[in-house]
């Protein structure tokens, strides 16, 4: 099983910086990706940036140039670097790891944190 530990949300005004970060822990053999995800209400959950083992950064097509994935590998832990916070980025943030528990490849898992709330306003 794999536990995820979010923490860095909060209130921040616009054009301000925030940095999340997520940690696992847990059976983890191997980490394929690690990244993060976002909801605001109403809307559907969004992609905000991905990095994966191999070294390839994804990034949603809102957050490119604003926002920076970074990860320990060591610790098994990602972080989240915003600059110039809009409005817009206010939404519940998800860190999303997916890897495997075991050498087999029949191990694999896909696990979510609970969330952290991130709230961009004046």
């Amino acid at each position: 099983q794999v536990h995820l530990v979010e923490s860095g949300g909060g209130l921040v005004q616009p054009g301000g910086s925030l940095t999340l970060s997520c940690s696992a822990s847990g059976t983890i053999f191997s980490i394929v990706a690690m990244g993060w995800y976002r909801q605001a209400p109403g809307k559907e959950r969004e992609l905000v940036a991905t990095a994966t083992s191999d070294g390839s950064i994804n990034y949603g097509d809102s957050v490119k140039g604003r926002f920076t994935i970074s990860r320990d590998n060591g610790m098994k832990t990602a972080y989240l670097h915003s600059n110039n916070l809009k409005p817009e980025d206010t939404a519940v943030y998800y860190c999303n790891v997916r890897g495997y528990g075991t050498s087999s490849s029949h191990s694999s898992f896909d696990s979510w944190g609970q969330g952290t709330q991130v709230t961009v306003s004046s």
